[in-house]
């Protein structure tokens, strides 16, 4: 096995332990409870799970879906979240090591320089996997309870605005451009950050917005707060051109799930959907694909 397949490998394993805090995290954030203690147990019979019950993935498979102490069923949702995270987290490693190369200097003549700096790499491994981590865990928390924790939505923010002022300090020399504001003229590094600060406020409002509108003229709330902390989450890791990708992606998914349940007499006009959950796959595919698809569209005004 080559190293790269080793390190792919250690990515999954990573993710399988992530996705078992996870699960942690989306049977109890949702109702308020501490995810430190009590310890993992049972909730049908109360029952402790021991450590090697708590195998991520491999002792749900041994143990066929059930507790050992009341044969009460195991939800499929844990070994499918640890499994998800985990092949995201593979997903990402394969991309950075299809990068790797551009990462460490190459010489030209007398002078050395990375394809990549050394920024590049921090934020373009790091950001998708805290980014992923969370949002698949809003997904599932927002599908089951309608909920999306501000220990979540909130943190994420800071989490992402952090990741970018660790780009800012990060930066090659020459890296980024400067701008004009006013007499005042900003490096690279402080675009950046104040760039994002708006982006975060730019995402917000525009759910807030929509929020606003509806709610005049519909005489009740159609979004919660939630969805709006969400999209500012995305913007803080993404930037606004895809947080609102992520959006467009949210509100096109939901439009084909509400229309198909309304096809189905499943639903009717006044049914909440968990647009969370949509908006999560938005950012998903924004974290995967979106200066790709943000580039061609822009590409059709030139």
């Amino acid at each position: 096995m080559g190293t790269f397949q080793l390190f792919e490998l250690g990515g999954f394993l990573l993710g399988l332990l992530f996705g078992s805090f996870l699960n942690v995290c989306i049977s109890r954030l949702p109702a308020h409870e501490s995810i430190v203690s009590p310890r993992s147990h049972c909730p049908a019979c109360g029952h402790t799970i021991r450590w090697h019950d708590n195998m991520p993935l491999l002792s749900w498979v041994l143990l066929r879906g059930r507790c050992r102490d009341c044969t009460a069923r195991i939800s499929w949702r844990y070994p499918a979240v640890e499994l998800t995270i985990g092949l995201w987290f593979v997903f990402v490693a394969w991309r950075t090591t299809l990068l790797m190369p551009m990462y460490f200097p190459v010489a030209e003549g007398t002078r050395i320089y990375h394809a990549y700096p050394p920024s590049f790499a921090i934020f373009g491994s790091i950001t998708p996997l805290i980014l992923g981590f969370l949002l698949i865990g809003l997904m599932v928390m927002d599908w089951q309870t309608q909920r999306l924790p501000d220990a979540f939505t909130l943190t994420g923010t800071a989490i992402g605005l952090f990741l970018v002022c660790v780009q800012a300090v990060f930066l090659a020399p020459g890296e980024g451009s400067g701008s004009f504001e006013g007499n005042v003229i900003l490096t690279g590094a402080e675009a950046l950050i104040f760039g994002r600060i708006a982006a975060i406020a730019g995402a917000a409002l525009v759910l807030l917005a929509v929020r606003w509108i509806y709610k005049a003229l519909r005489k009740r709330d159609g979004m919660g707060l939630g969805d709006v902390k969400m999209l500012a989450m995305i913007a803080a890791f993404l930037g606004f051109g895809q947080s609102l990708l992520a959006l467009f992606v949210g509100v096109l998914t939901a439009s084909v799930y509400g229309l198909a349940l309304l096809a189905l007499r499943r639903a009717n006009a006044a049914t909440r959907l968990p647009f969370g959950s949509f908006l999560a796959v938005g950012g998903l595919v924004a974290a995967l694909l979106g200066p790709q698809i943000v580039g061609w569209y822009a590409s059709l005004f030139r």
